[in-house]
């Protein structure tokens, strides 16, 4: 076991690495399955020092759910943020800055959650305080801040503190 580990010092890292590298190649003959394997033996093994403690993903069946949850509010914030853009008029937007003070402490869990907001059509993470402890977003229509910072709390930060912590 202890071997095994030592080849493959990331394995999850080093089966997606095998699997970007196949469909970036966009060729699914044994070359490219070798070579995608190559790189993914290589890459993690060269930037393991890096990685001293490295996230541990606490509940699997929750990281499903919330891929599922990111997925549904990015297809539905691009029908919101299409309408907006179409229909709205200027003066009646609410473009608003939304502080969303955090309970999450690993960094991993933060920058999956600031990732998430940035990804999510209509809102940008834009700064973390220096402590950690609050996310600055922008959103580009928000008549009521408190309701975003729920939303994001409930759907997100919830889901995350589960998976991570």
């Amino acid at each position: 076991m202890r071997l095994l580990h030592r080849i493959f010092p990331h394995p999850h890292l080093t089966f997606l690495l095998t699997v970007v590298w196949v469909l970036l190649a966009n060729n699914g003959s044994l070359n490219s399955v070798v070579f995608g394997l190559l790189l993914g033996i290589i890459i993690p093994f060269i930037t393991q020092p890096y990685w001293p403690d490295r996230p541990k993903l606490r509940n699997w069946p929750m990281v499903a759910e919330y891929m599922l949850v990111v997925l549904w509010d990015i297809v539905i914030a691009n029908i919101t943020v299409a309408r907006i853009i179409l229909f709205k008029r200027d003066a009646d937007r609410h473009p608003n800055w939304v502080r969303i003070p955090l309970e999450l402490r690993t960094p991993e869990a933060i920058t999956v959650l600031a990732g998430t907001i940035t990804m999510t059509p209509g809102t940008v993470s834009c700064d973390l305080s220096a402590q950690g402890h609050s996310l600055l977003v922008h959103c580009l229509d928000a008549p009521d801040t408190d309701a975003v910072r729920d939303q994001i709390k409930n759907r997100y930060e919830r889901r995350l503190k589960e998976i991570f912590e």
